[in-house]
């Protein structure tokens, strides 16, 4: 059984961080880039419309009420599975605690990224 096809949505505020997650992701079998969203208001409405997969969350979005946005998510799309990422490796707790499915650091290599999203394509 292949790995399924996987939709992401990119939400950064930082172009440079979007088109090198878009750069990376985009190389890999069976994962397509739905769209990317800047702030908290943008990633709603591309959920709302699109109900993508899985969503690389940047964990310093402006807008984001964390703590309320990621159930809001998951009304939408229950399936939605959602990578926190941030500058910040102490933000890691806080990501998980509040329902994130994984937490990679920004400076981390893009493998541990990689990683992080085929444990999702598998859940």
């Amino acid at each position: 059984m292949g790995v399924r096809h996987m939709r992401v949505l990119l939400a950064d505020d930082q172009s440079k961080v979007r088109s090198a997650l878009r750069l990376v992701l985009e190389q890999q079998p069976g994962v397509s880039i739905l769209g990317e969203a800047v702030d908290a208001t943008g990633l709603l409405d591309w959920v709302k419309a699109a109900c993508p997969d899985l969503v690389l969350l940047d964990w310093e979005l402006p807008g984001l009420e964390t703590d309320s946005l990621l159930p809001t998510l998951r009304e939408l799309c229950p399936h939605l599975a959602v990578i926190a990422l941030s500058g910040r490796p102490e933000a890691r707790r806080a990501a998980l605690d509040a329902g994130a499915d994984a937490f990679v650091s920004k400076g981390d290599p893009p493998e541990r990224l990689l990683a992080a999203v085929h444990d999702c394509c598998r859940r």
